[in-house]
């Protein structure tokens, strides 16, 4: 497990039926690509966030795959039409297996 590995969300508290909002996700994360090496010239081991996705009321609005060469502390900052209240759940995938969740509700 990657160490102080923290995910931050904002969603809007409320909105209006059918209005657009934006989301900003930003995970705290080392994202180790692998290649680097240690004092001692041994390989670090790969260590990101290979995936992200957040759903509302269980349908998908993104996934995305990430690969060794994003940066640290990934950010995503993306729109949504929101159609009805309810929840997105926020879901980042560990190349070690951890998963990390947040889950923000919205009202209209």
């Amino acid at each position: 497990m990657a160490s102080g590995v923290k995910p931050r969300v904002k969603v809007p508290s409320s909105a209006s039926a059918g209005d657009v909002v934006t989301i900003k996700t930003l995970i705290s994360h080392p994202m180790e690509s692998g290649q680097r090496k240690d004092g001692d010239g041994n390989l670090i081991p790969r260590s990101i966030i290979n995936r992200f996705t957040c759903d509302f009321n269980g349908q998908n609005v993104v996934d995305v795959v990430m690969a060794p060469s994003i940066s640290t502390n990934p950010y995503f900052e993306f729109e949504a039409t929101v159609p009805e209240a309810g929840e997105f759940k926020f879901t980042w995938y560990d190349d070690d297996g951890d998963v990390y969740e947040e889950v923000k509700p919205i009202s209209v």
